[in-house]
Order: C-alpha cells, then sequence, then structure tokens
C-alpha cells in the first residue's frame, strides 16, 4: 500500500458508531425516529409562531430562529448517516466532507450565538422591564440575528479554508459517524500547527466569548430576582427564563462533556458515542422543553391542528 502524501483525496470513509452489521438495522431505526422528532418538533415551533400573533415579540422571534438552527444542525449529519447505513457504503466524497464540516459548524455556531442573544433579552425583560419594547425593538432585534449569522458564517469558512490547504496521507478513516474537524485534521500528513491555532482560538473566542455573557445575563437576573418582594413576582421572573436555562445547560453540559471524555479517553469510539448527545439528542429535547414549559407555545401549537 503507498503512503505518500496526496495533496487532493476524493474520499473519505466514515466508520460509523458501530461496524457490526447486526447493529446497522437498530441504529437506521433510532436515529431515525430521533431525526423526524428533531425535524417535527423544532418545525412545530417555527410554524406555531409564524402563525400565532400573540407570539410575534423578540422571545419568540429568536426562538423560531433558534429552532431553525437545530435542524440545521442535525440535518447536516444525520441524513448522510442514515443514507451510508441504509446502501452499506460509508464513504463520503471530499467535497460532501468539507460541505458536512461548513454546514456543521456553521449552525452549531448559530446554536451558540442565539443562546447568548436569548440570554441578553431574558436580561433586558428582567432587569429593565420598563426599557424593554425600547431596548429590543424590531431593527435591533434584527442587528443581533445578522450579527450572530455573520459570526457563524466566519466560523465555519475561516476552519473550512484552513482544511482545505492541508494534505492528506492513504488513512482515511474518520472514526466517527460525520466529518468532524477534529478528526479530519489529525488525519492530514502536511503540518497542522496552523490549524489547530486557528481551532483553539475560534472555540475561545467564539466559545468562551458567548458563554461568558450568558452567564454575565444570569448573574444580574438573579440578583434582580432576588431583589423581588412578592413569592408571585419571584416566580414570574423563574419562569420566563427557565426554559431557555435549561437548554443552555443542556447544551453546555453535553458540549463540555464530549470534550472531556475526548481528553481522558484514547478511544476516538468512546468521543463519537458521546457526541450524539449534543448533535442528536439536545436538538431533540429543546422543543419538549420549550413547549411543555410554555403555556403560550402550547396554545399556539394546539391551534396548528384545529
Amino acid at each position: 500500500m503507498e503512503t505518500e502524501n496526496q495533496t487532493h483525496v476524493s474520499a473519505f470513509i466514515l466508520l460509523g458508531l458501530s461496524e457490526e452489521a447486526e447493529l446497522q438495522p437498530l441504529l437506521f431505526g433510532l436515529f431515525l425516529s430521533m431525526y423526524v422528532i428533531t425535524f417535527t418538533g423544532n418545525l412545530l415551533i417555527i410554524l406555531a409562531i409564524i402563525m400565532d400573533s400573540h407570539l410575534h415579540t423578540p422571545m419568540y422571534f429568536f426562538l423560531s430562529n433558534f429552532s431553525f438552527a437545530d435542524i440545521g444542525f442535525t440535518s447536516s449529519t444525520i441524513p448522510k448517516m442514515l443514507l451510508n447505513i441504509q446502501m452499506q457504503n460509508k464513504v463520503i466524497t471530499y467535497e460532501g466532507c468539507i460541505t458536512q464540516m461548513h454546514f456543521f459548524i456553521l449552525f452549531a455556531a448559530l446554536d451558540n450565538f442565539l443562546l447568548t442573544v436569548m440570554a441578553y433579552d431574558r436580561f433586558v425583560a428582567i432587569c429593565h422591564p420598563l426599557h424593554y419594547t425600547v431596548i429590543m425593538n424590531p431593527k435591533f432585534c434584527g442587528l443581533l440575528l445578522l450579527v450572530s449569522w455573520l459570526l457563524s458564517l466566519l466560523d465555519s469558512l475561516l476552519n473550512g479554508l484552513m482544511v482545505l490547504r492541508l494534505s492528506f496521507c492513504t488513512e482515511l478513516q474518520i472514526p466517527h459517524f460525520f466529518c468532524d474537524l477534529t478528526q479530519v485534521v489529525q488525519l492530514a500528513c502536511s503540518d497542522t500547527f496552523l490549524n489547530d491555532l486557528v481551532m483553539y482560538v475560534v472555540t475561545g473566542v467564539l466559545g468562551v466569548g458567548p458563554l461568558t455573557g450568558i452567564l454575565f445575563s444570569y448573574t444580574k437576573i438573579v440578583s434582580s430576582i432576588v431583589r423581588i418582594s412578592s413569592a408571585g413576582g419571584k416566580y414570574k421572573a423563574v419562569s420566563t427564563c427557565g426554559s431557555h436555562l435549561s437548554v443552555v445547560c443542556l447544551f453546555y453540559g453535553t458540549s463540555i462533556g464530549v470534550y472531556l471524555s475526548s481528553a481522558a479517553s484514547p478511544n476516538p469510539r468512546a468521543s463519537t458515542i458521546a457526541s450524539v448527545m449534543y448533535t442528536v439528542v439536545t436538538p431533540m429535547l429543546n422543543p419538549f422543553i420549550y413547549s411543555l414549559r410554555n403555556k403560550d407555545m402550547k396554545q399556539a401549537i394546539r391551534k396548528l391542528f384545529r
């Protein structure tokens, strides 16, 4: 077998979650069910917000975009995985791998920024209720969404372009069910120092930055809630941000868990299985969190079926 580098490859091999043939039908049924639930649940939230004029507020405007990002997030990986299982073919073309990485990073980053924007929205609503409509006006909300998209696009383009400069060896097997950026970079034969540097810097700036913003917003929210004298007022304040806080904990908790599991275990298969939590399970649970804990959302969804 040849060992020389090649500057361009035609395809990669996605090893998936398991190579055992008897498990493939189970994996196909499980992931197809989760994808359908994720797609349907998030689509219902988007339609409910569009159709119900009572939900045309900044909070639900950002929620509808968050649901759209979740659909894009799961759609960037799961359909290809299902197709590979159904066709019994683990190959993904080089162009397809780069495209998948682009959209996966794009929607993951967008989820990240939208959670930060939603935290800021709750901060203004609870800490500055009298100025809420003035601060969170339609033009400003549109600007926040535009900035979130632009930063996410910059993140995905930067990482994608950095991968294009790499040359790869004949070992092209990715121990994952999608083209994970870290796994692809590790396959390169050329120097990856610059790629690693960019990944760490981008993760630090665009990852830690938004999380810091969320923590700052909730610090201010908690201090405002503590100063509320009535129990009813405290309950109302907590209920307005309970769903968002649950999603934040789920999103960052699973992401940090995957990072720690990959760092602690030398077996890439372990981190691959752990990544299912934030790539599939979290987007699937988000619609349930926002609909089951929100009376207005439940009423809007019921109206869709009348």
